[in-house]
Formats: structure tokens, sequence, C-alpha cells
């Protein structure tokens, strides 16, 4: 609708004798098909700007068992010490969704509705991490635990933790069956979290989500990342998908309730998020390293 408004714009501010001329029931006709095209065209260019997508790795409607794709290393994890047997030599890109049932992924998205009904941010991004306890709140973030004190057994119960616990080990799993190492060799790391995202305009740097990035330059301690999608794209929100970044071939991943994505976290696997711009998109974070100084534990119940 921004584009109609542009273009209504400019026909009000044209000379009169130009807005006598659009009353004429055929140059009407002819403004307003030249009109739609334009708005077609300038709406289909600012869309492939966006996105510049070339290719849909994993469509929102299909039940994806395993997909994998194998792609070169990038030389970031020799600037790390590495761990023979974990750190990645073999790289690349996956999407399961049969791994997580859509069961558990309603579960799961449940604990993070619990826990940002507590915050959330002022922006469009809004964090929960039940390892730290950090929470968005406002423009700022506040451990839960700490904020909140015995509260929190009325928020979450055992069983959340649990689940959580469950979710993660199978995850772990499947990265580790996809690159061909031991999954007791990977360590969760931090930060592991959920993230809420709507179409709310950013208030601090913290909402601005969807700026391209490498995870092992962000986070050195990352070795493997994973995402869990909790909502559907076009169904409960639309744009938010998550795109690899590569020359002339983006390749994007349409989220769906209990749908997996990971990837080794170096400059080999760029990517990005769309921005949302309507709805609400629900996802967590989980990643690995293969330095155990680097683990975290599972949360436990307060």
């Amino acid at each position: 609708h921004g584009l109609f408004s542009v273009l209504s714009t400019k026909k009000d501010r044209a000379p009169r004798e130009v807005q006598r001329l659009w009353q004429r029931p055929w140059l009407r006709t002819a403004g307003l098909g030249a009109s739609l095209v334009l708005t077609a065209l300038l709406l289909w260019s600012s869309l492939g700007a966006e996105d510049g997508v070339a290719e849909v790795l994993a469509r929102r409607g299909e039940v994806v068992a395993g997909r994998f794709i194998e792609v070169p290393c990038s030389e970031d994890y020799d600037s790390h010490r590495r761990f023979e047997g974990c750190t990645p030599r073999k790289c690349g890109r996956g999407v399961t969704d049969v791994v997580i049932t859509r069961e558990e992924a309603e579960q799961i998205r449940s604990i993070a509705e619990k826990g940002l009904s507590l915050g959330g941010s002022d922006g469009g991004a809004s964090i929960l991490d039940l390892h730290s306890g950090a929470l968005s709140v406002g423009k700022h973030f506040v451990n839960l635990y700490r904020y909140f004190g015995d509260k929190i057994q009325n928020i979450f119960s055992e069983e959340d933790f649990q689940l959580y616990r469950e979710v993660r080990q199978k995850v772990q799993l499947t990265i580790a069956e996809a690159f061909g190492i031991s999954a007791s060799s990977l360590h969760l790391t931090k930060p592991t979290f959920f993230s809420r995202i709507n179409s709310t305009e950013a208030r601090t740097a913290h909402d601005e989500y969807w700026h391209a990035h490498v995870d092992k330059v962000t986070y050195g301690s990352f070795d493997y990342t994973s995402l869990l999608y909790l909502s559907d794209y076009l169904e409960d929100f639309g744009g938010g998908r998550f795109v690899f970044m590569e020359e002339g071939a983006n390749k994007t991943v349409e989220p769906r309730a209990g749908r997996v994505s990971f990837f080794t976290s170096g400059s080999e696997n760029l990517h990005r998020v769309e921005k949302v711009h309507w709805g609400t998109r629900y996802a967590i974070t989980i990643a690995f390293s293969c330095n155990p100084d680097h683990g975290i534990e599972d949360p436990a119940f307060p």
C-alpha cells in the first residue's frame, strides 16, 4: 500500500491541466493501468532486491526428511584451537523436519511465550535465554531468575525444562550424524536462546536482526549452529525467511514449526534473516562448540 500512496501523492501534486486530463475516462484507464504496472514492477524489484533468492533450500509446505549441502570450509577455524574429530573439516548446511515433531515445537513455543510474557523488547526482536536468564525488557535486558525470583516457579514447570533438554539432545545428535562426528564431542555453548520477532520498528541495535553476519566471527565459541523454528512462514508471519548468502545464488529456508536448520558456523555460511513484515516469528537458536571450555549446562528448573 506504500507504493499506492506514493503514486496518489504525485497525482495530487500534478498541475490542474494534468488533473483535468486525468478525469478523461480513456486516459484515466490508461493511467491506472500504467500505475498498476509501475507498482508491480517496483514491488517485484524491491522484493528481489531484499532477498535476492535464487533457490529455496526448504519450502514451508514440504516435509523434508533430510537435506544436506556440503560447502568448502572457510579459514575461520584456523584462528581457533582445533579439536580433532570435532572442529569442522566437512562443512555445510542441512534441514530436517523429522527430528522434532510439530507437537514438540508447539510445546517448546509455549515455553518461549510464557517467558517472554514477563517482558519483551520495545523494538521488533525479543530474546529469552533460559541458561543465563537474559530477558528483553524494553530497551534493556534483565536476569529473569533474579528479577522475578520465586515467581518463576509459577511461570515454568519442571516438564518445560525436561522437554528443552530432550529437544537439545535430539538436535545435537542430528548435527553429529550429519557431519560424521561424535555427539559427545559437541558442547552446548552460549548464547543459546529463544527469539520472538515481529514487525515493530527497531529501537536499539539489538533489534536489528536482519544484518548479514558470520556466527564464528560474532561468537568465537560457535562451531555448529542450529535453529529450531517454532512458527510457520506465511501462516504466522510474513518475511522472516533465513537466507544463506552466496554470490548470485542465495539459498533460503522457509520456517516451519518443528523444522531444524543447522550449519557449520564459519563464513562459508554467511547468512541473514529477512525483516518480518507482519505477524510473529518464533525460533530457538541452539549452538555447539568443540571446545569444552566454552560449554554450558542445560538450564535447571529453579
